[in-house]
């Protein structure tokens, strides 16, 4: 039976599904059927062997799902299929889909829903979800902007560089035969962008130039052109020469491999680039001067509707989402001015934004030095916070952090720092990369809340939790839920102001700035794509009400523009779990307590925001259940 999204939360407190069909049991299915527990312990119960067979058979699924994908497993840590590049055609999303149906169908038919355990009926709903998520997206296949800024032109060649990893010789063959394949790749990307201009979808023009400056720094260097080394041909340089000096090959074979490569760049990669950037070229002038949010393309109300749903994991329209922001922006507001009159500044608080966005004293010099310098804090911040976690939280990551500038092929002034999670293994650790490229936007009093943002208690700890988590099915440990997981990056920027941070008023004043920021996006993103706001307009709104730098808000606004909906996922899922919080400090009183809290929010795994919801109530109830027997 498919379940709406919001009967989930009540699915997971009442049993209810419709009798299984004939069984179509699988061989994982089988194997754990059979399976009896020893004589020396107690008898499996019907819940628990039921529960044993669905993770069993899950795991089997997760293992056939990543077959559609060799990137992905690379991501992983996974060799499997290491000198593969993923399919990317339309008829490879045919496939996949139609693989998503059966296997739902087949758990539908092969397992009873009402004699599974409480966890296990979340790994059965969450199944169920990203089936329903492939079904309601299929309508707007082509809506998505492909090569806009980000896109796989600049997506391949960082998967290469920072996930392909060479430990020997075979290795390096994979990554050589995946250049090759990079070709085919493109085209179908590019055959799927002719699709979507044909059905009237074109991104703003500003994100075609995006993609043709990205594509120059890809192409610019040896054995491009003269200008030094690009970035592929200096990362398999690297790669080669490491294998060289760990006497893992000789020299010929290290020649042998250098020339393969540079001829695939040249002969497979090159020419699909080039196709790729005359259309861009040509495209480009057929997009309007001004940019328009998804309402200017055909379904775009309906489309955007879908992109609310898909990052929110709730059913809000656009317009409560507006009006949410419009209440948190001023209650922000209110707090930023408490801030400015504490440190004594005299002025109006749009001056004080205009004194915050323009002093000196807030910047790294745009140099080298002020670029490391910025790094070296944000490692400061966390090492601090990395002390403090046990009182706050239960479950701690295994997995190393870095802290790391972009890559000057795909670095962008201004641009949002982000997350890349590390292996499960932890081979690769997890990296919170900053844009510095202009150091003019990137104001060190951000940095704190940025720092635990992207890394402690942020994106780094959900995300290497849920990686490590080792009792639920392995699909679990690796899907993921916008909401939750950005809605939790925004959460512990708060929760860090409860745990003693901010010490600084100006750093403090930060938090408040990227609180702010967050809670313009639903005033802006909806106002662009729903209300039918220029993006001048939302770069005023955006200036009037946060003491961002410019070019940050001019790149955020055009980042909002093209990815319609994620910029809301932010406030949203951060107020969710703020209100589930509430609700437990309310019920519980002085049982109450964070880690207990917390470790219920992350030792789950990613989760849309209706079945967090039930699990944190399971466990208010639990925590009540064991004060009355204690």
């Amino acid at each position: 039976m498919k379940k709406s999204l919001l009967a989930l939360a009540i699915v997971l407190a009442m049993a209810g599904c419709s009798e299984p069909e004939a069984p179509q049991q699988s061989q994982a299915s089988d194997a754990a059927a059979s399976a009896e527990s020893p004589l020396t312990q107690a008898p499996v119960s019907e819940e628990a062997t039921e529960s044993q067979r669905l993770t069993a058979w899950l795991d089997e699924q997760f293992t056939a799902e990543l077959s559609f994908s060799p990137q992905r497993r690379t991501r992983l840590g996974d060799k499997t299929d290491y000198d593969k590049l993923d399919d990317v055609s339309e008829a490879a999303m045919d496939r996949l889909l139609e693989w998503r149906r059966n296997s739902v169908a087949e758990m539908r038919s092969t397992f009873s829903y009402e004699q599974l355990s409480e966890d296990a009926k979340v790994s059965w709903d969450i199944w169920e979800y990203a089936l329903e998520r492939a079904e309601r997206s299929e309508a707007f296949r082509h809506h998505d902007y492909i090569f806009g800024r980000g896109g796989p032109h600049a997506g391949l060649p960082n998967f290469l560089i920072n996930f392909h990893r060479v430990d020997e010789a075979s290795d390096m063959d994979a990554y050589i035969s995946r250049l090759t394949q990079m070709d085919e790749v493109m085209r179908q990307y590019l055959q799927r962008s002719l699709r979507a201009v044909e059905a009237g979808v074109r991104q703003p023009r500003f994100g075609y130039d995006y993609a043709i400056a990205e594509i120059d720094r890809v192409t610019r260097g040896a054995p491009f052109t003269e200008e030094g080394v690009s970035p592929l041909m200096g990362d398999i340089e690297t790669k080669v020469t490491t294998l060289l000096e760990n006497g893992q090959i000789d020299q010929v074979t290290a020649q042998r491999m250098l020339a393969q490569a540079e001829t695939a760049l040249l002969e497979q990669m090159k020419p699909a680039y080039d196709e790729v950037l005359a259309w861009l070229n040509a495209d480009r002038n057929n997009t309007p001067e001004d940019a328009n949010g998804v309402w200017a393309l055909p379904e775009g109300e309906a489309y955007y509707n879908h992109r609310l749903y898909l990052m929110t994991t709730l059913e809000l329209t656009a317009d409560e989402i507006h009006d949410i922001g419009l209440a948190e922006v001023a209650r922000i507001r209110a707090e930023m001015e408490a801030i400015k009159d504490a440190v004594d500044f005299e002025g109006t608080l749009a001056e004080f934004f205009v004194f915050m966005r323009e002093d000196p004293q807030f910047y790294f010099p745009n140099t080298d030095e002020g670029r490391q310098a910025y790094l070296d804090l944000a490692n400061v911040y966390l090492d601090a916070m990395n002390l403090k976690l046990p009182e706050y939280f239960g479950i701690l990551p295994k997995a190393d952090l870095v802290v790391r500038r972009v890559e000057s092929f795909r670095e962008q002034d201004g641009a949002a720092q982000h997350y890349a999670s590390g292996t499960p293994d932890g081979s690769r650790p997890g990296v919170f990369y900053a844009h510095l490229s202009d150091m003019n936007a990137m104001p060190r009093y951000q940095l704190e809340v940025i720092s635990y943002h992207e890394g402690n208690p942020g994106h780094h700890m959900q995300i290497s939790i849920q990686q490590e988590l080792t009792d639920i099915p392995r699909f679990r440990t690796q899907y993921g839920f916008t909401a939750f997981s950005e809605g939790w990056g925004l959460y512990t920027e708060a929760l860090a102001k409860d745990m003693g941070f901010y010490e600084d008023p100006y750093s403090d004043f930060g938090r408040l700035a990227t609180e702010i920021w967050r809670a313009i996006r639903l005033v802006v993103d909806t106002g662009m794509h729903a209300k039918q706001w220029s993006e001048e307009q939302a770069v005023q709104y955006f200036l009037d009400n946060s003491p961002q730098p410019e070019a940050a808000v001019r790149a955020e606004i055009q980042r909002y523009l093209t990815g319609a909906g994620q910029a809301t996922a932010y406030k949203i899922g951060m107020l969710k779990i703020q209100e589930l919080r509430a609700t437990a400090m309310t019920e519980l009183g002085d049982k109450f307590d964070y880690r207990g809290f917390h470790d219920t929010v992350l030792g789950g795994g990613a989760l849309p925001m209706p079945v967090l919801e039930a699990q944190v109530m399971r466990w208010i109830e639990r925590v009540k259940q064991e004060s009355i027997t204690q």
